[in-house]
């Protein structure tokens, strides 16, 4: 290969276009980029940027259709091979196969990527032991944690220790504790001299890369270390505190104002970024409080810059659910009779008991989350709320109905938004639509209009036609939504809703959750982003199948308090109580 100073990556004039059905798409626009040697450069930028093409390029994958694509100074188009044989690649999706074995899969892609069988023996030692899956060398792929599994995944793409290593979300999907244990390898990856490119959706990541790329509709629109991004926003960004008003309608209030940006919750106000020529204008009772502006604020100003529009207005249900007291909407929380009530809950398969006497409630117009690693239970009891699991012993109740004895009813009163897209790629949007509110039950005028509201509430009817499989991931979502409220259900769950979705498609979701709970709508939603996690009004805290902690982000935070860390924030306490349970649990051991 190339001279080593040479960029690791290189783009020049690169432009890509794809034909998805009856549309062309220009995923890159001849753009022009540098990926500097021995560094980490974070890839950011919104659903459609072009990311995912930008990466498939480098690893010589595809090819450009006009200008070049170098790697270490050697032209994709001529040498394609022989870069594939120096860079390590980790898809978003990696091919992991699941009936084997963790020493199965390594000893597979070994042989796919043609590695030396004397160097085998002490490549697969070294990697089990950075990844920390030695002793977990004969569990299959499909018994492990996701955590895990993505671990698995960057062993695999590190076999042949490259000079470039090209991770396309390696961390979308994994709880807080593995995403921070990924990042340590990334690190551990450039002290050892390799080239880094990571796209990811947590925009926290920028702090670990040593250089960011903002993309957007294909071009490039900054590239500069992230704390340069940031700093340019000085005297913008505000923790506003209102101790008369629920964070969810300040933070609804605050959207609605000229001149703000974002606004997000964090800790205990609302996190806002103005616009350049805005200024502080706090109402009666809130307190505003400067703050150092981030590289999160930076993504928000620039895109916004570039013509991504605000979020747009949340639709509300055309008929708000009742609330027992007669009213709706509220701050959730507050007392009354519980629409969701879990007692005893145990499950096991076979000799292994995955939720060990789980009780809590849920009210109504309550937002509440279920967190907890990868592996701690949270997803086997959501499972049974959705009367998708039954319970081995324990009761629960939804929306008064007891999910032992009528799991069915139950279903008819929930709506339901699943991790992956689960709705029917091959038909369109509007087919889509009406089959489900058909699923559930509306008929005549009733189904139609529900179709026309949902259309018009969640900005689809401009892609109606299209097939669901066609679209942007942050369309699916809406799509996925609005399927599931369309019998104006009571109760809304949320199984990681927004995994691999980008951050402003993330901000507009849950603008609609928040308006939806201020109807009186209940939602229980799982995620493993801990700023989400702020906009619930409680949460409960899993670890091995048992509750750790519940309350509100405020009650977690608390008891997470420390010397060093007065001040920690959600994902900090996630990661103190989790590991500090589990320390007892193997002394106890």
């Amino acid at each position: 290969m190339a001279d080593a100073q040479l960029p690791a990556l290189r783009l020049r004039a690169a432009a890509k276009r794809f034909r998805q059905g009856r549309r062309e798409v220009d995923a890159l626009r001849g753009i022009d980029l540098d990926v500097a040697a021995g560094r980490i450069t974070g890839l950011f930028g919104p659903d459609g940027a072009g990311k995912t093409t930008l990466m498939r390029l480098g690893a010589a994958l595809l090819l450009p259709d006009s200008g070049s694509v170098q790697v270490f100074g050697a032209d994709t188009r001529d040498a394609a091979a022989a870069i594939q044989a120096d860079i390590g690649y980790m898809p978003q999706r990696f091919g992991l196969y699941e009936d084997l074995t963790v020493h199965e899969n390594l000893r597979l892609y070994a042989d796919l990527q043609g590695l030396d069988a004397a160097q085998r023996q002490t490549r697969f030692a070294e990697l089990l032991r950075l990844t920390a899956l030695g002793p977990f060398g004969q569990r299959r792929a499909g018994a492990l944690s996701g955590g895990m599994k993505q671990k698995l995944g960057l062993a695999c793409a590190l076999l042949r220790a490259p000079r470039l290593l090209l991770l396309d979300e390696p961390t979308v999907g994994v709880d807080p504790i593995s995403r921070r244990e990924l990042w340590a390898i990334i690190a551990g990856m450039r002290a050892h001299g390799v080239s880094v490119l990571v796209s990811t959706a947590y925009l926290d990541e920028a702090a670990r890369c040593d250089d960011i790329v903002l993309l957007h509709e294909g071009r490039v629109l900054a590239q500069q270390p992230a704390a340069a991004a940031a700093a340019a926003l000085a005297g913008r960004s505000f923790l506003v505190r209102d101790a008369t008003r629920h964070r969810r309608s300040l933070q609804l209030e605050l959207q609605r104002r000229s001149g703000v940006l974002d606004a997000l919750p964090q800790a205990d106000g609302v996190r806002v970024l103005l616009a350049a020529d805005a200024v502080a204008a706090p109402a009666p009772g809130e307190r505003w409080e400067a703050q150092a502006p981030r590289f999160e604020d930076a993504f928000v100003s620039l895109l916004r810059a570039a013509g991504r529009v605000a979020a747009p207005a949340p639709p509300a249900q055309t008929t708000a659910p009742a609330r027992a007291d007669g009213g709706v909407g509220g701050d959730g929380g507050d007392g009354g009779d519980a629409i969701i009530a879990v007692r005893a809950l145990r499950r096991r398969f076979g000799d292994f008991e995955a939720v060990r006497g789980v009780e809590f409630d849920v009210h109504r117009g309550e937002v509440f989350g279920l967190l907890g690693a990868n592996g701690a239970g949270k997803s086997t009891v959501f499972r049974m709320l959705c009367g998708l699991l039954p319970a081995t012993s324990g009761s629960l109740r939804v929306a008064g109905v007891d999910l032992g004895h009528a799991r069915a009813a139950a279903r008819a009163r929930i709506g339901y938004v699943s991790q992956r897209f689960a709705l029917y790629a091959n038909l369109s949007v509007a087919q889509n639509l009406a089959f489900f509110a058909s699923a559930y039950g509306l008929r005549g005028a009733r189904r139609r209009a529900r179709v026309l509201w949902a259309q018009q509430a969640f900005e689809l009817t401009g892609v109606a036609d299209a097939n669901a499989g066609e679209l942007a991931v942050g369309y699916k979502q809406r799509l996925a939504l609005a399927c599931a409220l369309m019998h104006e259900p009571s109760i809304l769950f949320l199984d990681e809703p927004t995994s691999g979705v980008d951050p402003l498609a993330r901000r507009e979701f849950w603008q609609r959750i928040n308006a939806l709970a201020e109807s009186g709508v209940t939602v229980l939603v799982t995620t493993h982003f801990m700023d989400e996690a702020e906009y619930c009004d409680r949460v409960v805290l899993m670890s091995l199948g048992e509750i750790l902690a519940s309350g509100s982000p405020h009650d977690i935070r608390a008891r997470a308090q420390v010397a060093g860390q007065p001040e920690p924030d959600l994902e900090d306490a996630f990661i103190a109580l989790i590991q500090q349970h589990e320390a007892v649990l193997r002394r106890a051991a």
